[in-house]
């Protein structure tokens, strides 16, 4: 840090003057060499993220606050998102902002204060993807019970791969396994297992995929927390069924799986029929069928017994000979009924002639009352036709008095319009020069209006 020359009076003090940009990176200089790395504990807030990947926020505590930048290559390492509201540890190195005249902290590390950075990553990612809704038990797939073809996502020399091909053997051997390798731990493997499982699925008669991999600690098993794995699993078009560490672990992959199970053998129990459950079924099922059946075959036997005693009593010929005996009696009442009531109907028969002979009328009575009825009905016709005739007489003379003929034979004319034929009833139906055709007794008379007098009938 040099000054700047200056004149220096005679009898005064030298004065050393220094700009602002020499005094901040002299400041900045003492404060980073004077002080250098220390591990400040804070609670974040103001928190940026800058498009180049650069984080800026405040950490600060009751006391006081100080500015802080982390820069994207080590923002890169942190396993978790910064938020605000943090409690943070950081190990920076302090320094002065010149542009503004800041004091600042220049952070190289991140720890979470309370809970470990991998568990925070754990339930900041969970939070997030279970917004979006990719854990909803509703989307949830059941097992097929027979599949076809099982993938297997895991690595070839994984204790996990031996103990899905040993309970396959055992459960259900006829079942092909296919294998889509991938790392299973390390930086990178999260990359390698979601494109295992998009290969896996895409193979014909796939019908349910094992994601498995044996126990570890939180670190070995953190690519199964990560966003690739569970987005893999979750966009998968067939279930899947995580079998990621031990009973006691748990991971986002599990989550997001279509059933998870505590190891892998049991995600291959869950995947595979028991053969020998199966087989105990199938003699369980056996032994009731054939009991079912033993149970039936007496039923009927009882019934087909019942039956044919029935059918004995039904049977035609005993029916035929019943009816025969019945036949025979039948016959000996009638012919007993009949001889008895033949001489009483005979009887009966001779009596019925006698009186239809005594009724009879003679031939003389029955021409004499016919002729009578002839005669009255000949006088009747003769009144009838004579009250006819004279009715019509009487309306044929009443029609003639009302004929317009008989009106012209007393000395009446009727005129009429020659064009229309329309009969002319008053001085306002014919002009004078018009021609007309009058109607009198037996003739007609064409004529033609000379002049037209109107004339008041009341004063005729």
């Amino acid at each position: 840090m040099t000054p700047p020359e200056q004149p220096v009076e005679a009898g005064s003090r030298e004065r050393r003057v220094y700009s602002v940009g020499d005094l901040l990176r002299g400041l900045r200089a003492l404060v980073e060499d004077s002080v250098g790395r220390v591990w400040v504990a804070g609670e974040t807030s103001n928190l940026y993220a800058a498009q180049a990947g650069h984080h800026y926020f405040t950490l600060k505590d009751g006391d006081g606050q100080i500015r802080c930048a982390l820069f994207r290559n080590d923002a890169r390492r942190l396993p978790f998102e910064l938020e605000n509201g943090l409690e943070l540890l950081l190990l920076a190195e302090p320094s002065i902002y010149e542009v503004r005249g800041e004091l600042q902290l220049i952070v190289r590390e991140v720890e979470p204060r309370g809970e470990g950075a991998l568990q925070l990553a754990f339930e900041q990612l969970r939070r997030r993807l279970e917004a979006e809704g990719l854990f909803d038990e509703s989307l949830k797939r059941p097992l097929p019970t027979h599949p076809r073809r099982i993938g297997l996502v895991t690595s070839p020399g994984a204790a996990a791969l031996r103990d899905v091909i040993q309970v396959s053997g055992r459960r259900w051997p006829s079942t092909p396994l296919l294998l889509s390798p991938t790392r299973v731990q390390g930086d990178g493997a999260e990359l390698e297992i979601a494109a295992a499982l998009r290969r896996v699925v895409e193979q014909p008669e796939v019908d349910v995929v094992l994601v498995v991999r044996g126990g570890g600690s939180l670190e070995d098993l953190w690519c199964f927390n990560t966003e690739p794995v569970v987005r893999a699993i979750a966009g998968s078009p067939v279930p899947i069924v995580s079998g990621v560490g031990h009973e006691t672990d748990f991971s986002l992959a599990d989550l997001a799986a279509d059933h998870r199970a505590p190891t892998p053998s049991a995600a291959a129990m869950l995947a595979l029929p028991d053969r020998e459950a199966l087989r105990d079924g199938l003699s369980a099922a056996q032994q009731r069928l054939l009991s079912a059946a033993r149970g039936t075959l007496a039923g009927r036997a009882e019934r087909l017994e019942r039956g044919l005693a029935a059918l004995r009593v039904l049977a035609p010929s005993a029916r035929l000979h019943a009816q025969q005996g019945r036949l025979r009696a039948a016959r000996r009442a009638l012919w007993r009924a009949v001889e008895t009531d033949r001489g009483t109907r005979r009887l009966r028969v001779q009596r019925a002639v006698e009186r239809l002979s005594a009724r009879r009328p003679s031939t003389d009575a029955f021409r004499a009352r016919e002729a009578a009825a002839r005669r009255a009905l000949s006088s009747a016709i003769a009144r009838n036709l004579e009250g006819r005739g004279a009715r019509l007489a009487t309306l044929a003379a009443r029609l003639d008095s009302l004929s317009p003929l008989a009106v012209l034979g007393r000395g009446y004319a009727v005129a009429r319009r020659s064009d229309t034929g329309r009969i002319i009833e008053g001085p306002e139906d014919i002009e004078a020069g018009e021609s007309l055709v009058v109607r009198v007794a037996r003739a007609h008379v064409e004529a033609k209006a000379i002049s037209v007098d109107p004339v008041d009938d009341s004063t005729t």
